[in-house]
């Protein structure tokens, strides 16, 4: 299977993980927790990055980053490519320290950053390495709900901003947030083409990118749909029960003639997600 696709542009917000090589741990000790928050400091101010939420697992990490220019993967290999020199001079080790290359996924800011935030710091109570998200030091939840110093690298402003702008009012409401994602659904549940969690709109803007047609986007529009066959004669009722047939019609009606997923999903009487799995299915 080939790897999804990398979406970089400036002001793109992701969901990024990195896992030990063979499931083994990437933190030994808390000197190595310490170690990874230097270099995450230093890689955040180099590439002009916003960091909104972390959190140290035993092997594997969590951040939400904002990229205010498209640098994600060169910053990821300072990151990643940094802490395995650290770790391995360390420890006397040599060899990978992380499992391939880091996942990342791209959120739509306004509708899910508050969601992820809560989402990666209730990681140690979901797998119960504590009962409550402040007893655990490795994650951007204390400093956030100001039981702890805000480290330079972590921005905290846009977050609390979301509850009140009173600073004291959005801090106990952000805890009050928190406590109740332990009820909540995971919110991979909604992620799309393994690569974007957003927005119908969003996933259709972000999918240009998927693409191998995208350099036709430099065409307008009118032009591109000019005398298209009609969406009923390109995805016929005859073929809309044969899955094969159907998704194959899927892919030439959005990649050859610019309909939307909305439009192909309306016309099917489908989720809009489905249609999209079947188009990412396609680059695979």
């Amino acid at each position: 299977m080939a790897r999804p696709l990398r979406i970089e542009y400036a002001g793109a917000v992701y969901h990024l993980t990195g896992r030990g090589n063979r499931q083994e741990k990437i933190f030994l000790d808390d000197d190595d927790r310490s170690g990874f928050l230097e270099i995450l400091e230093k890689t955040v101010h180099r590439y002009n990055w916003l960091c909104y939420a972390y959190c140290m697992m035993d092997n594997h990490y969590h951040l939400l980053i904002e990229t205010l220019d498209a640098n994600l993967s060169l910053g990821m290999r300072q990151l990643n490519g940094m802490y395995t020199q650290f770790s391995n001079r360390k420890h006397g080790k040599v060899g990978h320290v992380f499992q391939g290359r880091f996942k990342s996924i791209l959120v739509e800011k306004d509708a899910h950053l508050l969601e992820l935030c809560r989402y990666i710091v209730l990681n140690p109570t979901r797998v119960k390495m504590v009962d409550h998200p402040g007893k655990w030091q490795w994650s951007s939840y204390n400093a956030t709900s100001k039981r702890n110093d805000v480290p330079a690298f972590l921005s905290i402003d846009w977050l609390l901003a979301q509850f009140s702008k009173q600073k004291t009012t959005a801090r106990k409401c952000y805890i009050t947030f928190i406590a109740e994602g332990c009820k909540e659904p995971s919110p991979w549940e909604k992620i799309v083409g393994q690569t974007i969690l957003g927005s119908e709109s969003f996933v259709e803007k972000m999918q240009a990118y998927l693409t191998p047609h995208k350099a036709n986007l430099e065409i307008p529009k009118s032009q591109r749909q000019a005398g298209r066959p009609q969406l009923t004669e390109l995805i016929p009722i005859s073929i809309r029960g044969e899955k094969k047939n159907r998704n194959r019609a899927i892919i030439v009606a959005n990649l050859e003639y610019g309909y939307t997923l909305k439009q192909i999903a309306d016309l099917l009487g489908i989720h809009y997600t489905t249609v999209s799995k079947v188009i990412s299915s396609h680059h695979r």
